[in-house]
């Protein structure tokens, strides 16, 4: 388990005093993040091995969003480490220990230059400590979109949107919350995220150029894809608004 803590600045609320979703999705991937700085052993593995850990898919409920200067503390737990892949929990607590936002999310460990998925060795796994699995509702890792076939077609396709040298992190591709960050400006305006999944499947680079396709059978309910010009997708997104 490992935590942080933070604060809602004017940085990252938005014009209601509340903190943004996006950057609630920051916090979790920067806690994600550091714990794998604070496990010696399992980070000199990676480094001595040339892997990195890769967001294959994440889950967010919010159960309230804080306000402009509470304190939170984010916390982030492994459930499951096994083979190429690890569960984890992160959660947005309140400075009286109340859950704001709860998430899990998959890990995929990759070799940086084949790009291609690396087992981990049963000792490497075994020395992770992990934590129970917190209680959420789980919906699953992959997202069925209705008449997924045709959504290109009967989608609507939205302005396209650059990858600029601003979108890349350390590893040399798009950072996992502008995806997000690149989605939610095509949300109307009162639209309340109560749940938020994405599926990753490629990353994008500087100089990719992403098609925003937006299909909404309900709403309740949006699906957005970030495609390349083929229409392979990027990522695929699911919003789902307060009932």
């Amino acid at each position: 388990m490992y935590q942080i803590k933070t604060q809602v600045f004017l940085s990252n609320s938005d014009m209601n005093g509340q903190l943004r979703f996006d950057a609630a999705m920051d916090m979790m991937q920067d806690c994600s993040v550091l714990w794998t700085e604070s496990e010696g052993a399992f980070k000199k593995y990676l480094i001595d091995n040339n892997l990195i850990m890769i967001l294959v898919n994440r889950q967010a409920d919010v159960l309230r969003m804080p306000l402009y200067k509470e304190r939170l503390t984010v916390e982030t737990s492994i459930y499951e480490c096994k083979g190429a892949f690890g569960m984890r929990n992160t959660v947005i607590y309140d400075d009286t220990h109340k859950p704001c936002l709860v998430s899990w999310a998959t890990g995929a460990f990759v070799n940086s230059d084949t790009a291609r998925p690396f087992r981990l060795p049963p000792e490497i796994n075994d020395s992770v400590v992990l934590d129970p699995k917190i209680d959420m509702d789980y919906a699953g890792r992959r997202i069925d979109i209705p008449e997924a076939s045709d959504i290109l077609s009967v989608g609507e396709k939205l302005p396209s949107v650059s990858v600029t040298a601003l979108e890349i992190d350390m590893n040399r591709h798009m950072n996992n919350g502008h995806y997000v960050k690149a989605a939610m400006r095509f949300l109307p305006d009162n639209f309340t995220i109560s749940r938020f999944r994405i599926e990753y499947k490629k990353p994008a680079a500087k100089g990719d150029v992403l098609y925003p396709v937006i299909k909404s059978p309900g709403r309740e309910k949006i699906y957005i894809l970030l495609t390349d010009e083929t229409d392979s997708p990027y990522a695929v997104m699911e919003f789902i608004t307060a009932r």
